[in-house]
């Protein structure tokens, strides 16, 4: 295998401005700052060259020139990836930010799909199903600034996964541009399609590795006729589950959403989130946000909710509910939901987790690592919430009161290994919707080894034998 170009000479970086127009060739330190910093600052990315094409074919001929100059290139698209997946690691790598492959090629009413290009933000193209009287359900908290592109390389999940599916679900057909330049058409529309293998799930997911997807078919859905959201008190992540169990017996498809909090976690989200409200009249250690949506009528919708909270109430399962009264009010609940991971930042460090593990275990899992997080940080503040619904968890840990900040991000290894090591013990994974980028590639080959990552990078070695594509990411 050929080395990397040991230098971004200028006289290649002029090459390669040429494709895009000096306009759209950053290489200025202010200009480029934005593309270096992501959410968590975890990672100061460094780069001498941002590019901005505007077509596929710009894509393609930064590929192709960057295969024959064996120059590294990393796909950028919102930035809001937390495993520092798009973050540049060096001088001499590229960013290639798909932010100006911004259209909306088709929405397809009949046939209920969407086909955009990878940088359309996620909540245009909700927008834009909902023009057409459709719904695009991929929800996510950054979706005002995600991109279309990087939620299918990270296969993004959010909080209707429980009966819609994540991204790779949403997703019939891609466009994409290998390393060597070559363009993949494959914008399908077909729910059915079993002509050999199914190239685009390599892609979905591959944190841009494998390929660039510049364009998807996404499915769309009918929009609810009724919907109704409600805040519940709990005594127990055992409780929650039993919650789960009667909403879905209950409610079945209609169930579009269900999300665990602690209550730390809602505290925090009370102290720094403006205009946040507690729903209920008391403190409870938990608290789950349900979303009960129908495609026959806001009765049915209401009926549903009210059931399935009565007969709750009624055996014990919860200790208090309240239904948001209008749209108003259930934005509010959700917002709480959503803003739950930025609230952690005003109380200091905060050790993340993004995990897994089979629906019945999560009260188990809760339990071993409550205690053996306490009991090698005693004071640790657990915020922990997620999408009980898939078994995703954000177990979320706040450095303790009076704490050093950076004498407690120390530990982030050490409380990492912690963790998902009861999570593995309970056939779960690390990586549930963020991905692996660079924060988790060291442990996915210790964790997956054998057969499984040997697959892996022979993929990797086939799909880009010089490791021109997002290197030192995944694989």
């Amino acid at each position: 295998m050929d080395d990397l170009t040991p230098d971004l000479s200028p006289a290649l970086a002029e090459r390669f401005a040429a494709i895009v127009g000096s306009a759209n060739a950053l290489r200025e330190a202010d200009l480029i700052q934005p593309y270096l910093i992501e959410p968590r600052d975890l990672y100061r990315g460094q780069t001498r060259l941002v590019l901005r094409p505007r077509t596929v074919e710009e894509v393609s001929a930064i590929l192709s020139l960057a295969c024959e100059t064996r120059t590294p290139v990393v796909p950028q698209g919102g930035n809001t990836g937390l495993v520092g997946g798009q973050s540049p690691r060096g001088h001499d790598e590229i960013v290639l930010s798909l932010s100006r492959l911004d259209r909306i090629r088709e929405v397809d009413p009949v046939g209920r799909v969407l086909v955009a290009e990878a940088g359309v933000v996620l909540a245009r193209a909700q927008a834009a199903a909902s023009e057409v009287g459709l719904l695009l359900p991929l929800s996510l908290g950054s979706e005002g600034s995600c991109q279309i592109g990087g939620n299918l390389s990270s296969n993004a999940g959010g909080t209707a996964v429980i009966a819609y599916g994540n991204a790779r679900d949403l997703c019939l057909g891609v466009e994409a541009v290998l390393p060597t330049g070559e363009v993949v058409e494959g914008l399908r529309r077909l729910r059915k399609d079993n002509r050999g293998y199914d190239w685009k799930d390599l892609l979905i997911g591959a944190e841009g590795t494998l390929g660039i997807i510049t364009a998807a078919v996404l499915k769309l859905f009918p929009k609810p006729a009724g919907r109704e959201v409600a805040y519940v008190g709990l005594r127990s992540p055992e409780d929650a589950v039993a919650l789960l169990g009667r909403a879905q017996d209950r409610a079945g498809s209609q169930l579009t959403g269900f999300e665990l909090m602690a209550r730390t976690a809602m505290e925090f989200t009370l102290r720094h989130t403006r205009g946040a409200r507690d729903p209920l009249g008391a403190a409870y250690p938990w608290y789950v946000l349900m979303e009960i949506s129908s495609q026959r009528s806001a009765e049915d919708a209401r009926e549903t909710m009210e059931t399935v909270l009565e007969n709750a109430l009624e055996e014990g399962v919860i200790e208090d509910a309240a239904i948001a009264q209008s749209l108003s009010d259930a934005a509010d609940f959700w917002r709480m939901r959503e803003e739950m991971s930025w609230a952690q930042k005003p109380e200091g460090g905060s050790i993340k987790h993004d995990v897994a593990v089979p629906v019945a275990r999560i009260p188990e899992f809760f339990h071993a690592a409550d205690a053996a997080v306490l009991a090698a940080m005693p004071g640790a503040r657990i915020a922990a919430f997620g999408h009980l619904g898939d078994g995703n968890i954000h177990y979320n840990i706040s450095q303790p009161i009076g704490a050093d900040k950076e004498t407690f991000l120390q530990r982030w290894v050490e409380i990492n290994d912690i963790v998902h090591a009861i999570v593995l013990s309970m056939d779960g994974t690390f990586s549930a919707e963020h991905g692996i980028g660079q924060l988790k590639r060291e442990e996915l080959a210790r964790v997956k080894a054998g057969p499984e990552i040997e697959l892996m990078r022979r993929l990797k070695e086939t799909f880009d034998p010089y490791r021109i594509l997002n290197p030192g990411k995944v694989v």
